[in-house]
């Protein structure tokens, strides 16, 4: 009964902290809203976004990554982390027979991911619209590549 009751306290007095830090968070964010920067626009967060995996786990990203160093110029590390030097393997690939028109920059911007969907259409399951975005049905099709490997 003791356990039960330390426990019923502990659990209380958690749920009140976080319960005031709220409050407080609320007001703090409240007073400082005029102090805002405007939001950043989303090309200039591509650009800061350097890892994006699509969906892959790290082992999967490293599986990939050794096909791209393998055979279409990747030269950083094997790490799992699909950063500007995998993306720009990819898109030399991309850009060899699946329409990328692009800069071989690698930012996964809606020409790369357009490239990609047709690709993964012709070869891997994809079914959806060739939008450049990068969906579930997207990601989906790319690791169901990377796990045939």
């Amino acid at each position: 009964m003791r356990a039960f009751t330390r426990t019923l306290v502990s659990v209380t007095t958690a749920v009140g902290i976080a319960a005031g830090s709220l409050a407080a968070a609320g007001t703090s964010f409240a007073e400082s809203a005029p102090a805002m920067k405007p939001a950043a626009r989303s090309e200039a967060v591509a650009h800061l976004a350097a890892v994006n995996n699509l969906g892959l786990s790290t082992a999967e990203a490293m599986k990939l990554q050794s096909v791209l160093k393998a055979y279409w110029g990747y030269s950083g590390a094997i790490d799992g982390q699909l950063g500007t030097g995998s993306w720009q393997a990819m898109q030399r690939f991309l850009k060899q027979s699946w329409g990328y028109t692009g800069a071989i920059d690698g930012i996964v911007g809606s020409g790369t991911v357009k490239a990609l969907q047709r690709w993964l259409k012709s070869n891997w399951g994809y079914s959806g619209a060739i939008d450049g975005i990068a969906g579930s049905g997207t990601k989906a099709a790319f690791k169901r590549y990377v796990n045939s490997l």
